[in-house]
């Protein structure tokens, strides 16, 4: 994995199958934070994970921004945002289900 000291959003997978949305500016040593229960509580419980999604972005306030609002989103959305369908992400907004149903 080449360096990554860069802001980043990524998502954890745990053991349970439950995301973990976080955002961090050196990828690998937080990585390496959760791996060894040193990362945030919730993580620490659940342990192993996988990395399921990660994204350099420009600044740590648009990665702390887009961690916020993707912990904000439903299971079937972040599924959404792992698998690159980001065609289906607009579709798959909370608000504008609830407006529709």
């Amino acid at each position: 994995m080449p360096p990554s000291r860069m802001p980043h959003v990524y998502i954890l997978e745990l053991f349970n199958g439950v995301y973990y949305t976080g955002s961090t500016i050196d990828l690998d040593v937080r990585l390496a934070q959760h791996a060894a229960g040193e990362g945030a509580n919730f993580t620490r419980k659940y342990l192993p994970f996988t990395l399921v999604f990660c994204k350099e972005v420009d600044s740590v306030a648009t990665a702390f921004a887009w961690e916020k609002q993707i912990q904000g989103w439903s299971r079937v959305k972040k599924r959404a945002l792992i698998e690159g369908r980001f065609a289906d992400l607009p579709g798959l907004s909370r608000h504008r289900s609830s407006r529709e149903g």
